[in-house]
């Protein structure tokens, strides 16, 4: 099983950008906590981070012709204003878990809608680097009980 978790804009500073609601883990220490759940798991993971809208979809386009069996999505500001990547995600026929460090409901307004919500299966929110586990365990299991389409 192989799982493309995605990181989006700003999420490169995690570490140095706003401790309070983000942490001080960096995202290299992220994609290391995630690839030793991996592990444990049993899975592959592909890691992908950028700031260009562009570039995430086209990467989620490329999935679509290679063996991913979910997606792992945190996709920063882009979760409350990008219709083109939420469209992009529903292309997919996989499950998308959509995940965020802070608990976006206790933040700013505009932060509590997600653009992404309609194309993914869920969202788990305010745990940290913990949110990224339980989003990783969480596709997992959805892409093992996903029956294959005929």
């Amino acid at each position: 099983m192989h799982i493309l978790i995605l990181h989006g804009v700003n999420l490169n500073l995690f570490g140095r950008r706003n401790p309070k609601h983000y942490g001080t883990a960096s995202l290299a220490d992220i994609v290391a906590r995630l690839d030793q759940l991996a592990i444990e798991l049993g899975v592959s993971t592909e890691h992908f981070q950028t700031n260009s809208e562009a570039e995430m979809i086209t990467r989620i386009h490329r999935a679509l012709d290679e063996p991913v069996n979910a997606v792992v999505i945190n996709a920063g500001a882009w979760t409350h204003y990008s219709y083109a990547l939420a469209d992009a995600l529903d292309i997919l026929s996989i499950p998308v878990v959509e995940v965020h460090m802070s608990n976006v409901h206790a933040r700013e307004p505009f932060r509590h809608e997600s653009v992404l919500a309609r194309v993914c299966v869920g969202s788990i929110c305010g745990f940290g680097v913990l949110s990224y586990e339980l989003g990783l365990r969480a596709a997992c299991q959805l892409a093992a009980e996903q029956k294959p389409t005929s």
